[in-house]
């Protein structure tokens, strides 16, 4: 049985091919341009709608792609300015962080400064009781940083209470504005002495008690109140607050009222703890005995 062949053309007969009939059209195009003209309008009628369409597909199509395009570009630039924007919230908040710990520090230089006789150490909060007031918290320094109990701790402008448990590492303070506190005031510009007491409900309204006033003491409202030499365990001279409503007892033997603390117990963060222990020793000698 026979194979059949398979007929294969030059490229370069084809290509003759093509030229040749276009020739042929061009010449016929040119020869018979009257005849042809109503083929080409017939043609040309089918095609130009046709052209239009296709045109106003392509520019409706070309309008979506560049508005796809745009959505695109609009996308990424808004991601861009939201991702810029959280940068520069993210060091706004550094800078306000860094501005408040530094009238922190600011204060407590000044604290320093006018207490300048005692030798300090400064300490930050680190946790609080749940309520509102800082009767109780605890301070990052202890034993190992030299710190004991008894020690005063000062913040703001004055006092903030004293150390009651020293741990290597950490120590709890109690304020003068708890329940249990009383400290041993005198007043600056008369030397009168009084009783200042812890209060918690009265520290809503900014203020804890003063009692145990004579009754003769020429005081008014906003004097210094300072912690007096005759305290047992609070150094002498440590501004404690303002007097407030100073009135005689219903007894009229003594007066008492209010004081407004030189320190603000509602926002704590970093105190001044006076490494200096008050003993009964230094009590002695201050009454001579």
């Amino acid at each position: 049985m026979r194979k059949k062949t398979k007929m294969i053309i030059d490229p370069k007969y084809i290509l003759i091919a093509i030229s040749v009939i276009c020739a042929i059209l061009i010449v016929v195009s040119f020869k018979f341009q009257d005849k042809i003209e109503p083929v080409r309008s017939i043609v040309g009628g089918v095609v130009t709608p046709m052209q239009k369409g296709i045109n106003t597909i392509g520019v409706k199509i070309s309008d979506k792609l560049e508005y796809v395009n745009s959505v695109k570009k609009l996308t990424k630039e808004n991601k861009k300015l939201k991702d810029k924007l959280a940068e520069t919230n993210a060091e706004n908040k550094l800078l306000q962080q860094d501005k408040y710990e530094l009238e922190n520090f600011r204060k407590l230089y000044s604290l320093d400064e006018q207490y300048a006789k005692y030798p300090k150490v400064a300490a930050r909060v680190i946790s609080g009781e749940p309520d509102n007031w800082y009767n109780e918290f605890i301070i990052d320094k202890g034993t190992d940083d030299g710190l004991a109990k008894n020690m005063n701790v000062m913040a703001g402008d004055g006092l903030v209470g004293r150390i009651v448990d020293a741990n290597k590492s950490y120590s709890r303070v109690r304020s003068i504005v708890d329940d249990s506190s009383e400290v041993s005031g005198s007043f600056l510009k008369t030397s009168d002495k009084c009783i200042v007491s812890g209060n918690l409900s009265m520290m809503k309204e900014g203020k804890i008690q003063i009692s145990g006033l004579d009754r003769d003491a020429k005081v008014k409202d906003g004097y210094e109140v300072v912690t007096s030499q005759i305290s047992s365990v609070y150094l002498p001279g440590i501004l404690i607050g303002y007097a407030k409503n100073i009135k005689k007892d219903s007894t009229n033997i003594t007066q008492s009222g209010y004081l407004v603390p030189a320190t603000d117990f509602s926002s704590l963060d970093m105190v001044l703890v006076i490494t200096k222990v008050k003993n009964s020793k230094d009590l002695e000698e201050i009454l001579g005995k």
